[in-house]
């Protein structure tokens, strides 16, 4: 259904038509690997009294195409936006991109969005649109038309969809959605930042009238007065949120103390309201630096569009829910890895709570005179070697003064914890003045007391009335972040912080607790599984019907395949030379020359970074893919779709639907039945045993927690006791307990002979349940073999140095008899020995080469291993 033909217009075209003042040119862009060439027309239109500098992105063709209007950040223009215009161009759209009043060659002044200036342009643009011949119509008047862009052109994006029922669809990314909630949070003054806005903007003469003697008077001031917060909310997004009905791709950065995750929050929570499609993506990057993800931003923003501008049914928009998290950086040139982890719904910041204890006795603080010196949290515009990037690699670099705050701590935690969300906690607070004003944060603190603030974010608080007592409950900034087994949680309330103003007066603070902390986990506890769509129910019997079918059809019209190799007839799994490029590329490779062989009796673990080719791997070893070159054979057969061999291999690679008004053992038997084999052949108990459902098997499936669902899907793979067992990432969703219970299933399959393929990001996990490796970066084999050689029992040896080693060095290292191989790492060398090599003759020649050794000894950790071993290949 389209979901734009359901809303009724009621959009007034302007009366003022748009005024073509000047053409500066026509400019043809050859893309790079792939044609057909972009045009753009540059144009200065008269737009209300004002002169708006636009482009105008289009290739060859007659046929009608949707639109694109592309707005940019504060401070820029219309050229910082001209890649991804070309780059929607290529895909089939007309894009428009503009300069917003006052920045780049557009004249006026800036109006922060004005309905009446800015967001008046946006419909005005449109109308431009409805009047090119290329640009595809829903009726006369009103172009097929999306908008896009960030920060600044995010909100625009979101204010001309509430204003202009002509808009379809909008991708707004980190941006806000109250102005007056992002500048002044819970009435406090970001006043870094509201510097940095007017700064960037060229001066407080370059906005409206209204708006300079606004900020001058805050700034002065230190106070957000009703006036202000007024102006900024009327400007803002959030002022027509019931009129925004379109569907919303959110984009919101984890790093951002100007546009934090709690303005997508309630911009997601309000346009749902309205009945529209709402995606939310939280990057790694944001206003205060880190990684921004621009190319797979960009790609799902297309994607959105392909869906909802293009009607493109096919197109992937992706999850509901997504969040990056960092796993670290390589050892060669510092960039750091990135993984996404996924939902089907949107948690929202407060949901599966779990109480985590507080200790602390009640504490009195002061509020220096002046508020100085000032703690340190967030430093806004520092850019891409932001704070927020040191502490998402868990470096603490946040500073409060002694007898400035107050702090709160929990016990060690016993099990990690996933807080994603917003935590919350209510304290007492008291003041000397009628007002006080805190600066709540949350603090990662390890066991050596090492301290890290989650993305630097804090929570400024002002509370009035605060001299006769006053409980206060405090929604603490949303993050997500993984608190590691042994670590505590520390609440601090300051007085003081650079980024905001705080009052000049000194006073005196007493804070005592009065509740438990509460974080939210949505991505880390047991959940209670949403009703599933009536189409979920029959879809995995379906599914496995059209699966026998096309088995049995595609043996009968596949060519026969390569004869059996009698000497492999006991090997589970040979790969040799494997590659697969990808599609329509011809030197591109998701896999290439993959050679590994796994034994009777392994786990073996796949490991590797997104992009690895792990994924691409698995779907052509069950034949579901075919590879470029090599091959892939499972006890001698060669694999291809339909391989008589498959039966042998059973698979998990993805969530199993399961009929939730069946039991667990229904849901199996119905899977079974389906496959057309005798029931004698299921072994069913035998693989339930190894489940350990127990008496879950007699429940409906709908009363399931989501650790029992995926042992049910483990248990339906392990269905017939297959020889080789593949799961791709079989603990997603899984809290410690849970992922512990499926380490113990894997081992006992495995414990018969068989043998376990398991593809995880958890390297905590993979390092105890398998007994061998296969490490892949960009699509090749990296290292292959068991877990005690990769990560280094007796064979491999982190040696400390004084001083880093140069690269000449580590070369003659490399070199040395009974050396296989050396690396520099960060504080010295990792060290692998062949059968020849012994610690001790390796320090003997580390001291014949100058070498300032400092430690030798064992490198146990696969996180360590993997990390230098990926760094060392990327």
């Amino acid at each position: 259904m389209d979901l734009r033909r359901l809303r009724r217009p009621r959009w007034i075209a302007a009366a003022a038509s748009v005024v073509v003042l000047a053409a500066a040119g026509t400019w043809t862009a050859a893309a790079s690997d792939d044609p057909p060439p972009v045009h753009r027309t540059d144009q200065i239109m008269a737009l209300d009294g004002v002169r708006i500098d636009t482009s105008y992105f289009t290739t060859s063709g007659t046929g009608k195409r949707p639109a694109v209007l592309l707005g940019h950040g504060f401070g820029g223009s219309k050229s910082d936006v001209r890649a991804q215009a070309q780059d929607l161009a290529r895909d089939g759209y007309a894009v428009l991109t503009w300069s917003a009043r006052g920045f780049g060659r557009s004249t006026g002044k800036v109006g922060l969005n004005d309905p009446k200036g800015e967001v008046a342009d946006v419909s005005r643009l449109i109308d431009w649109l409805a009047k090119q011949p290329q640009v595809q119509l829903d009726k006369p008047g009103d172009p097929r038309v999306g908008v896009a862009g960030a920060s600044y052109g995010g909100a625009i994006s979101l204010l001309a969809a509430g204003h202009d029922r002509r808009v379809d669809a909008i991708a707004p990314l980190i941006t806000y959605w109250n102005l007056s909630d992002a500048l002044f949070p819970n009435g406090v003054l970001k006043k870094l930042w509201a510097g940095i806005f007017v700064n960037s903007a060229g001066g407080c003469d370059k906005f409206e009238p209204q708006i300079c003697a606004m900020y001058q008077r805050v700034a002065q001031s230190g106070v957000p007065d009703a006036q202000a917060e007024k102006m900024l909310e009327e400007r803002s997004p959030s002022a027509v949120a019931e009129d925004i009905k379109v569907p919303t791709l959110l984009v919101q950065g984890q790093t951002d103390s100007l546009f934090p995750l709690n303005q997508a929050d309630a911009a997601a929570k309000a346009i749902r309201a309205n009945g529209a499609p709402v995606d939310v993506d939280w990057i790694a990057g944001g206003h205060d630096g880190g990684d921004l993800e621009t190319s797979r931003v960009q790609s799902r923003v297309a994607h959105w569009f392909d869906r909802y501008l293009k009607d493109d049914r096919s197109a992937d928009t992706g999850p509901a829910f997504r969040v990056t998290r960092t796993l670290g950086t390589d050892t060669g040139d510092g960039e750091t890895r990135l993984t996404g982890v996924t939902a089907d719904t949107y948690p929202g910041l407060e949901s599966d709570g779990r109480k985590v204890a507080l200790t602390g006795r009640e504490q009195d603080f002061d509020n220096p005179a002046g508020a100085s010196p000032p703690a340190v949290s967030a430093l806004p515009g520092l850019g891409g070697g932001g704070l927020s990037q040191l502490s998402s690699l868990g470096v603490g670099v946040s500073l409060d003064f002694p007898g400035q705050y107050a702090a709160f701590e929990s016990a060690p935690v016993k099990d990690d914890l996933q807080i994603t969300g917003s935590p919350t906690v209510t304290v007492h607070v008291k003041s000397t003045t009628d007002d006080a004003v805190l600066f709540a944060k949350l603090y990662d603190v390890g066991a050596n007391g090492r301290q890290t603030l989650p993305s630097q974010l804090v929570e400024p608080l002002k509370v009035e009335g605060a001299k006769a007592g006053k409980d206060v409950t405090i929604t603490l900034p949303a993050i997500d972040h993984a608190i590691d087994d042994g670590h505590r949680l520390r609440l601090v309330l300051a007085s003081t912080d650079l980024g905001y103003a705080s009052p000049t007066a000194p006073a005196t603070y007493t804070v005592s607790l009065k509740s438990d902390l509460e974080v939210p986990t949505a991505l880390s506890q047991k959940n209670t599984q949403a009703p599933l769509p009536a189409w979920v129910w029959w879809l995995p019997l379906a599914g496995a019907v059209l699966a026998l079918v096309l088995v049995m059809t595609g043996r009968r019209r596949t060519a026969a395949p390569a004869a059996p190799e009698p000497e492999l007839a006991e090997v589970p799994l040979q790969i040799t030379d494997l590659s697969k490029r990808y599609a329509r590329s011809a030197d591109r490779y998701a896999v290439r020359d993959l050679s590994f062989r796994v034994e009777k009796g392994q786990v073996l673990g796949l490991l590797g970074p997104n992009g690895a080719g792990k994924t691409t791997t698995l779907r052509m070893l069950m034949g579901l893919i075919r590879p470029d070159g090599g091959e892939v054979r499972v006890f001698g057969h060669a694999i291809a779709p339909g391989a008589p061999v498959l039966s042998r291999v059973g698979a998990f690679v993805e969530g199993a639907g399961f009929l939730p008004h069946l039991s667990g053992r229904e849901n199996l038997e119905l899977y079974w039945q389906a496959t057309g084999r005798p029931t004698e052949d299921a072994r069913m108990d035998e693989a339930l045993e190894i489940a350990g459902l127990g008496d879950a098997l007699s429940r409906a499936v709908r009363t399931y927690s989501q650790g029992m669902r995926q042992r049910l899907a483990i248990a339906q793979a392990m269905l017939g006791l297959p020889d080789l067992l593949i799961l791709d990432e079989p603990t997603n969703g899984l809290d410690p307990p849970q992922i512990r219970e499926m380490r113990e299933v894997m081992i006992r399959y495995a414990a018969a002979g068989r043998t376990v393929i398991v593809s995880s990001h958890l390297l905590s996990e993979v390092e105890q349940s398998c007994t061998h490796l296969v490490v892949m970066d960009h699509g090749k084999l990296v290292q292959a073999g068991p877990v005690g050689e990769i990560v280094g029992s007796g064979d491999t040896l982190l040696v400390g140095t004084a001083a880093e080693v140069e690269e000449p060095v580590v070369e003659k290292v490399a070199a040395l008899p009974g050396v296989a191989s050396a690396v520099g790492t960060e504080g010295g060398l990792l060290v692998r020995l062949d059968a020849d090599g012994s610690a001790a003759r390796l320090v003997a020649e580390l001291v014949r080469l100058e070498v300032p050794v400092e430690s030798v000894g064992p490198h146990r950790r696969l996180e360590d291993a993997f990390l230098t071993l990926i760094g060392d290949s990327a």
